[in-house]
């Protein structure tokens, strides 16, 4: 799903990644696109920051209100706050523009791999957490934990880490599917929104443990 205004943009983005073997379907207002993305026939979403009736920051709060379909954002270059801001609100991606359009494929591509591709067999517990990655379900004392596709991949590599600190530069091969860029927060973004769900699931009692400099690893309270 593309919700971009740029109509001329949106054709030759669809056009491309038609030829890349998927199946498009474009909005051009945040109303509409809204809508659409929450219908549940969408693997991913694309979605623009600048848009008429309701800006992409909006369509991206009432999706997550209700979904975690994969969501990439399109920024325009130099908007680090607009970034910041969506990787906040639950975007699992962000392209600035311009942007080409195997970088877009690229980021696409990571994502589903992250949402569909092969699951590990059993579960991962840390105390009363328990992760499931077949059935791509976390809990917590059995109560479900709503958490984003990124999300739920960076919490399982760091259960699998134990208590070895997971770097920035590893997580964001195997959680973005990408090379770490200077500057790049958006693993330190992804890793706040995880750790404020699970401090408010487990009521302080698994942490999301910063190692300055270095990266992050799961803890127990006890």
């Amino acid at each position: 799903m593309i919700i971009d205004d740029d109509a001329v943009l949106s054709r030759m983005l669809g056009e491309f990644l038609s030829e890349e073997g998927f199946s498009v379907t474009t909005a051009t207002n945040g109303e509409d696109g809204a809508v659409l993305a929450l219908s549940g026939r969408f693997a991913a979403v694309i979605l623009d920051i600048m848009l008429p009736r309701i800006n992409g920051v909006e369509v991206l709060r009432r999706v997550r209100a209700e979904s975690a379909v994969p969501v990439i954002m399109l920024t325009a270059r130099g908007t680090f706050v607009d970034r910041i801001v969506g990787l906040e609100l639950g975007a699992d991606d962000y392209v600035a523009k311009p942007y080409h359009p195997r970088e877009l494929v690229a980021r696409l591509r990571a994502i589903l791999r992250r949402t569909n591709g092969p699951r590990r067999e059993g579960a991962l517990t840390l105390g009363a957490l328990n992760l499931d990655s077949a059935r791509r379900d976390a809990s917590w004392q059995s109560q479900p934990i709503d958490l984003t596709a990124t999300e739920f991949k960076l919490l399982e590599t760091l259960m699998i880490s134990g208590e070895n600190v997971a770097t920035k530069d590893a997580l964001s091969l195997t959680v973005l599917g990408r090379t770490r860029q200077p500057y790049d927060r958006s693993i330190d973004v992804h890793a706040s929104n995880l750790r404020l769900k699970l401090e408010k699931a487990t009521t302080g009692e698994i942490m999301v443990e910063t190692i300055r400099g270095v990266g992050y690893r799961l803890r127990a309270a006890s």
